[in-house]
């Protein structure tokens, strides 16, 4: 039995993102994501100024004067969301927490995806594969996906991204549009990166809150690292240790958005101190330039 309030939350995150779906995301969904290819959809008669390659030789044959094909694009995709619910999640120093924001992008990336007729999968991880929801069609199925995420008690702590890539291998085996949703805390997976992108249109959506960043001046600062329970002490009055803390984290960011770059991995960056619905329309919309 699902608690009242995880149904509560369900239906306020559906109701927070309907209106985004309708009037932004829909339309940049459809332009952006093209589908597998042209299928077969019906015969009609030549008109002036179509392509001969498409005359139907057997039918015209058969009625006497010239028939073609008609293709249209084969819209359905597979949408797949890897979502990290490691324990870092848990950190917000803003309004919400880095979890909470990645359940609302989900909700809406799923909703465009339904709305488009598109399938929709998930696979929940930490350092293990939490949960896998196989991609099905429907509301009633991203209910159920938005439920899993909001109602979903993670066994691990830590986050190990390759081993997420690598089970997307091993159960999608249809070329998807994978949203890979985590903060990128994580060692070595590369590799796993690389042949996921190969297989895949997978799209980086990092979140970062801006305490990750930079310290504030607040004196002696106590941080636990919520994925090892490692407990540093810092004093956040002494500008080298601010200036230290910054630099570490710019080199880190720096190296995760060259190595994104270097493999050609579209990325989406989002802070819990801005509304994510900027970023994301700004990454559509770029996207829709190239496309076209």
């Amino acid at each position: 039995m699902i608690p009242k309030d995880i149904l509560k939350k369900v239906k306020r995150i559906e109701i927070q993102t309907r209106g985004l779906v309708n009037d932004v995301f829909s339309g940049e969904y459809h332009s952006v994501f093209k589908g597998r290819g042209m299928e077969f959809a019906e015969v009609r008669e030549y008109q002036i100024g179509d392509d001969i390659r498409t005359i139907d030789w057997n039918v015209s044959a058969r009625m006497g004067h010239p028939f073609v094909k008609v293709f249209e694009e084969e819209r359905e995709l597979t949408v797949m969301l890897i979502v990290d619910v490691s324990s870092s999640g848990n950190f917000g120093t803003v309004e919400r927490m880095k979890g909470e924001i990645a359940i609302e992008i989900c909700a809406l990336l799923a909703f465009s995806a339904i709305k488009n007729n598109d399938k929709v999968g998930l696979i929940i991880f930490t350092d293990r594969i939490e949960k896998f929801v196989p991609p099905k069609k429907g509301k009633s199925h991203v209910l159920r996906v938005l439920r899993e995420l909001l109602y979903h008690k993670p066994e691990g702590k830590g986050t190990d991204l390759s081993m997420a890539l690598e089970y997307l291998s091993h159960v999608i085996h249809r070329r998807s549009v994978v949203f890979l949703v985590s903060d990128f805390i994580s060692e070595d997976y590369q590799k796993a990166l690389q042949i996921a992108n190969k297989r895949h249109d997978l799209i980086a959506i990092t979140i970062t809150d801006p305490r990750e960043l930079e310290l504030p001046n607040i004196g002696l600062v106590e941080l636990e690292d919520a994925e090892t329970g490692e407990v540093v002490l810092l004093d956040t009055t002494n500008s080298t240790t601010r200036t230290m803390f910054t630099k570490e984290n710019s080199i880190l960011k720096e190296k995760r958005d060259r190595l994104l770059r270097s493999m050609s991995v579209d990325s989406i960056d989002i802070r819990t101190d801005v509304s994510y619905v900027e970023p994301l329309i700004r990454f559509f919309k770029s996207r829709a330039k190239r496309f076209h």
